[in-house]
């Protein structure tokens, strides 16, 4: 399912990701204090409790965990059924992903699931893998969203509709998605080899399933499918975040408690997948600009006593820029890029890794060099430095995992569907044992050549093979287990604009513009944006690509350490950094705990004063942007983005704002030196004006201090200027454009519409909502109800609307993926939307909904420190200031304020389908569609 504002974070990006949401609920104990338990509802059973997690049972077998976390406004409610591609038989294959598809369409009591996901503001979404497939939902923490989530997922765990009709169209909306993972090679790959590699086992089957499957699924095998796993025995409920455990626990019962426990007895799966006998290989020959190599091995179960020597061994080879495989490929220049992971499942799985090799480059022997690193890690063991920095990351994820109750509860479902919840504190137990020999060990047992896949078969006289071992009693291994101290909870934060200006402190260091928004979090969290801002329009003329390497290069190298000693540090002090740059300013973005935080600024702190740009790790950063850059020029999504915002914003050439081609893009990249970085760099960097946001648990005194002596007094020798935005005259002309991409099942639409408009101006709060009701609703806006659920004809459909706070420069834009064959389809109706909603306007109905939706959605976004301290980031490069009760408070009353012919108003007036500029791109030869219009 579709993350409907992930285009306001990145466009060219069609994320599968769940949001998250916000609200109030009855005060939670604090960090220490000891916490009653409470009684308990008739039919509910304890059964244990560890680290702030508490597991209950209903008599009809669901089992329940509650997360009390009074530190975020927001709820989440995740079930989970254990049920996902593993489970499947013969000509079932995508049956389980199919049906949480269709699990939205609605339920007796709740038939338009969409609808009431909407106007209730939640983050929701529903993802299938292989041993489970999940539903969750994050709102606003009220006594009502809460019964509303629990009614929802009650009634559609036995009462969905599975009806004919939806199946008819929702198949090809999944085989929209099936065809749209069939446009990444490295994607099909991975699937190319996990099914060499597998025999018999549902792991070697994607779980999107087969097309012919998804086609042909009678809809009473699918009923049955659904009656037989969606069952109360079968489901484990959890609710984490700001609520009551005890009424909790009463709604809980009221709603699953009559459910009635099934008769029929689910037989556990039995396949088990013969010792391989000998290297397999395979080719996949397509269309593509960049070459690829996938190697698998067999490893053990996630439950398995191996399995944290076997992830520590994965990162051990893979870590940037320390791993064997990145020294070996990335630094002689063989490779691009790689990575690698083995993921937590109930059966046996596997290791995978992956090398990205630029066209030109000889495929052979990246694949030599890949196979020999791979052979050698048995026999030259690794260090324990190698194995300590594993291990840092590993554990860092885990603890940066408990500091979200939200994170927790969706995370959770990897580890029921593996066996039980607790064994992710097992997993994190087994880290920190893990030693260089257990590592060695677990290489010299499983990368074997007899028990890996990369393709052709080569015969063996002397076969060595491996034997994985069969998955533990997780029953046996969690019985008694008790965890340490649950996780320092937070304190009870309002997030309304008022609370937060009032309690955010703003002041001034030198050239830096500071907000600090200091508050107890869970974890000690703290989250820090610093945004430099530099040059001016002049200045920056002709420097393509320069801004964005220059920035990702200060984490390369610095005069006291180098690129793999940075990576290391951060790892240490489990922070997550990140640098990046673009235009006219460079985000550095902080995500650490309170302990950690004057380590991690000192790094960043030197990063930016003291880079060294060391010219090697400048050509792999060219290498690693230069593949990136051209696997795009085959992919329709990146090329149609490209060209409608190439075609919006035609910037002249050399300008600061230039959106490239690819092909100028890769020319400009190629020729960037060394010490042109270093030359922008002197000219550019400094802080006089910056802005630096802190929100979290944090030294205020140490914080002023360290900003003071590092940032104060830094000055850059050319001058600031905001360049400011442009809106071109000709973007009025309608234009259509159509990108041929051979081989490529999936094709991408957009639409984009500029309009003169600032963010605050009168008719913004109108036109914002006009564009909610028709494509940012989650499934029910009016282009998703008409094209996903009615017509079947794209997976991923919406719309956006955006417009800048200090220029009138406004974007509207709308985007779909879906088959060429649909082509005409698509655009036809999209365009009968689009002037429906201009000519006839809204209904009073819907305005009321999507209002609800979208005032709770601030809400929800504003409970977010990482939102928070992005948000002040901005705020504070206003010229005149702006606070979240200037801006966000007003914006919010505007909204509550207006009627269906405002809103109308701004549709017909702003949403003029003659206007837009359309580029579409796919594969349109074998299915010849009618140009757009």
């Amino acid at each position: 399912m579709q993350n409907r504002n992930f285009l306001r974070r990145s466009l060219p990006a069609l994320a599968l990701l769940a949001l998250s949401s916000a609200a109030p609920a009855l005060a939670q104990p604090k960090a220490g204090v000891s916490q009653t338990t409470p009684a308990l509802p008739a039919g509910v059973s304890r059964v244990t409790s560890v680290e702030g997690i508490t597991e209950y049972q209903l008599k009809n077998g669901l089992r329940v965990l509650l997360f009390p976390d009074p530190s975020k406004a927001t709820a989440t409610v995740n079930i989970t059924y254990l049920v996902g591609s593993r489970h499947e038989g013969y000509g079932e294959s995508g049956m389980a992903h199919l049906l949480e598809h269709m699990v939205f369409k609605g339920s007796t009591k709740h038939p338009n699931v969409p609808q009431e996901l909407t106007e209730h503001g939640a983050s929701p979404n529903g993802t299938t893998w292989y041993d489970r497939t999940n539903y969750f939902e994050t709102f606003s923490a009220t006594d009502e969203n809460l019964k509303w989530a629990l009614d929802l997922e009650a009634d559609r765990m036995v009462n969905s509709f599975i009806k004919k009709e939806d199946l008819a169209s929702e198949f090809s909306v999944v085989r929209n998605e099936f065809e749209r993972g069939e446009n990444s090679p490295p994607r099909v790959l991975m699937e190319r080899v996990l099914n060499s590699a597998y025999l018999w086992h549902n792991y070697g089957k994607s779980t999107i399933g087969s097309k012919e499957d998804i086609e042909k699924v009678p809809v009473d095998n699918l009923r049955a499918f659904y009656q037989k796993y969606y069952q109360p025995d079968n489901a484990v409920l959890l609710v984490a975040g700001k609520v009551d455990e005890a009424k909790t626990l009463a709604l809980v019962q009221q709603y699953f408690g009559s459910i009635p426990r099934p008769t029929r007895v689910l037989q556990p799966t039995y396949t088990i997948e013969p010792t391989q006998d000998g290297e397999r290989q395979l080719t996949l020959r397509r269309t593509g600009d960049v070459q690829g190599i996938g190697v698998a091995f067999h490893t053990p179960a996630g439950a398995h006593a191996d399995y944290a020597a076997t992830d520590v061994l994965v990162d051990v080879l893979t870590n940037e820029p320390s791993g064997r495989i990145y020294k070996s490929l990335i630094e002689s220049k063989k490779a691009a890029s790689q990575w690698g992971f083995t993921p937590t499942l109930h059966d046996a799985g596997f290791a995978y890794f992956y090398a990205e090799v630029r066209a030109g480059r000889s495929l052979d022997s990246a694949r030599t060099v890949l196979l020999n690193t791979f052979d050698n890690v048995a026999k030259n063991a690794p260090t324990a430095e190698e194995v300590d920095r594993a291990k840092a990351k590993r554990l860092k994820d885990v603890e940066l995992l408990f500091q979200s109750s939200e994170q927790v509860g969706l995370a959770m479902s990897e580890y029921v569907a593996t066996g039980d919840w607790r064994l992710v504190y097992l997993y994190r137990d087994a880290l920190r044992k893990v030693t260089p020999g257990d590592v060695q060990r677990v290489a010299a047992a499983y990368l074997k050549p007899s028990n890996r896949t990369v393709g052709l078969f080569i015969p063996d006289a002397k076969p060595d093979r491996s034997v994985i071992p069969a998955t533990p009693d997780v029953a046996a291994l969690v019985k008694g287990y008790k965890g340490e101290a649950a996780i320092a909870a937070g304190e009870a934060f309002d997030a309304s604009p008022a609370n937060i200006d009032a309690r955010t402190k703003r002041s001034q260091e030198g050239g830096v513009k500071l907000a600090l928004l200091p508050k107890q979090t869970r974890g000690n969290s703290v989250n820090m944006q610093l945004k430099l801002r530099y040059g001016d329009e002049t200045s920056l003329t002709n420097k393509p690509a320069l801004a964005s390497l220059t920035a990702a290069m200060l984490q390369r190298g610095t005069k006291t350490r180098s690129y793999s000693q940075i990576q290391d540090a951060f790892d240490k002090a489990k922070a997550q950094v990140n640098i990046s740059g673009d235009g006219q300013s460079t985000n550095v973005r902080v995500q650490a705990d309170k302990a950690n935080l004057p380590t991690v600024m000192a790094i960043v702190l030197d990063c930016l004063r003291n880079p060294t740009f060391p010219a090697a790790e400048l050509e792999k950063l060219k290498q690693e942007r230069l593949a990136g850059l051209e696997s795009q020029q085959q992919d329709p999504q990146g090329l149609a983005y490209n060209l409608v915002t190439r075609l919006s914003n035609p910037y002249p050439k050399g300008h600061p704002f230039e959106t490239l081609s690819y092909e100028d893009e890769i020319a400009a990249v190629k020729a960037i030196k060394v010490e042109d970085i270093r030359a922008f760099y002197k000219d550019f960097y400094g802080a006089q004006h910056a802005t630096l946001a802190v929100v979290g648990a944090f030294d205020e005194a140490a914080l002023r201090k360290t900003v003071k002596s590092q940032l104060g007094t830094w000055k850059a020798p050319k001058a600031y200027a905001r360049i400011p935005g442009r809106l071109f005259e000709n973007t009025a002309t309608p234009t259509a454009r159509s990108i041929q991409t051979d081989d490529k099942a999936n094709a991408m639409f957009f639409a984009f519409l500029k309009y003169l408009m600032r963010d605050d101006d009168p008719e913004y709060a109108a036109l914002y909502m006009a564009n909610y009701i028709l494509g940012d609703g989650f499934l029910n806006s009016r282009l998703a109800t008409r094209i996903r659920q009615k017509e079947g004809v794209s997976y991923g459909v919406g719309s956006f609307m955006y417009a800048d706070d200090n220029d009138k420069i406004g974007t509207f834009g709308s985007y779909a993926i879906y088959n060429p064959e649909n082509s005409a389809r698509l655009e036809a109706a999209y365009r009968e939307e689009l002037e429906r909603l201009s000519k006839d306007g809204v209904t009073a109905e819907e305005l009321k909904a999507a209002k609800s939706a979208a005032l709770q959605n601030f809400q929800v976004q504003r409970s977010q420190d990482g939102n928070l301290a992005s948000t002040w980031a901005q705020y504070l490069t206003k010229a005149e200031g702006r606070t979240f009760t200037g801006y966000d408070a007003e914006l919010e009353k505007r909204i509550a304020d207006l009627t269906p012919e405002q809103v109308s108003a701004a549709a017909k007036k702003y949403l003029n389908y003659s206007k837009l500029t359309i580029v579409k791109a796919g594969d349109f030869t074998k299915a010849p569609a009618k140009p757009a219009q």
